[in-house]
């Protein structure tokens, strides 16, 4: 008996170590995979290697690079397809995937515009970039709401953010992504004194316009950009689909890293709701850094301070 039971276990080791490495190394239940952002002109194999080698699985990329402040591209079709290409080679060839694209935005690249011809142009902007992401292959397409808007206009900004992602939802889909918008900073009305903040600047604004969208429709939460995330976090649930992971004071674009000790978010409750909206996509820094080696160790370090804090609560 006991001759059939070691041989029975040696069979049992011998069928674990034939499965495929991610399925019996992988991170333990709750632990999210890491990511940060970077311009696809940025990477390089180089690059990306030694993001690997720091335990680093995703990327959120941008195209700012490639657009003036005109809504003009600085390159030809051709160049930003080989550069795009040889982009997603150097991640791929590391074992870093796309998780998103950060589409380009400012004071002309606007989904809200009032001008309906200047609206029309911004959308034309992102159905080219879209193209573009098609070799990239991201599960996640992310668009800012809007920029700073001019006074009492706000309504109107509002009804030509919600047609510009209408129209822009199918393309989306079309590449196989997912559309989210992303809450913007805003901790009262007025920038100044001839401007106000974006749209989605706090939670009752962000879930008023995400009611009145798609259900496929999805929220990005920027921790970054709001007074205790976590409100937002939980506001939003499941709708929730990806994340831009820094330490602020929910007044002024801080970027801090959350283990820098600058910051004034709650990391407890932010990865606790996290776990209560179901969130599975990776931990995507938008964080000032010295050097991307810190980003795994410091979400290491979150999630053990949490774990100890959950049990005991």
């Amino acid at each position: 008996m006991t001759h059939i039971r070691k041989k029975a276990n040696y069979l049992f080791a011998c069928i674990i170590l034939s499965l495929p490495w991610t399925l019996h190394a992988q991170k333990p239940s709750g632990q999210l995979s890491v990511g940060y952002s970077i311009p696809v002109a940025g990477i390089t194999a180089e690059k990306m290697k030694y993001a690997k080698s720091h335990g680093i699985d995703y990327l959120e990329v941008s195209f700012a690079a490639f657009i003036d402040s005109n809504r003009q591209f600085k390159l030809s079709d051709r160049e930003m397809i080989e550069k795009v290409k040889q982009a997603k080679a150097d991640a791929s060839a590391a074992g870093i995937s796309i998780w998103s694209v950060h589409m380009p935005y400012g004071p002309h690249i606007d989904l809200s515009l009032a001008d309906e011809k200047q609206r029309q142009g911004v959308v034309e902007l992102h159905k080219k970039v879209l193209r573009l992401c098609t070799e990239l292959k991201p599960e996640v397409i992310l668009f800012h709401p809007s920029y700073y808007l001019g006074l009492n206009e706000r309504e109107v900004r509002k009804s030509q953010m919600i047609k510009s992602a209408l129209e822009l939802h199918p393309a989306v889909k079309e590449i196989g992504a997912i559309m989210v918008i992303e809450n913007m900073l805003g901790p009262e009305l007025l920038k100044d004194e001839k401007r106000e903040r974006p749209l989605c600047r706090s939670v009752e604004e962000t879930m008023e316009i995400m009611g009145k969208l798609p259900a496929d429709i999805y929220s990005a939460v920027d921790m970054n950009h709001i007074k205790n995330p976590e409100k937002l976090i939980r506001a939003m649930g499941t709708r929730l689909r990806s994340i831009h992971v820094a330490d602020g004071n929910g007044r002024e674009e801080n970027h801090y890293l959350p283990c820098s000790g600058k910051g004034e978010n709650n990391w407890n409750e932010i990865l606790a709701a996290l776990e209560e909206a179901q969130y599975t996509g990776p931990f995507i820094y938008e964080s000032k850094v010295k050097d991307i080696s810190e980003l795994k160790p410091c979400y290491d370090t979150l999630y053990h301070a949490y774990t100890s804090f959950k049990h005991s609560r």
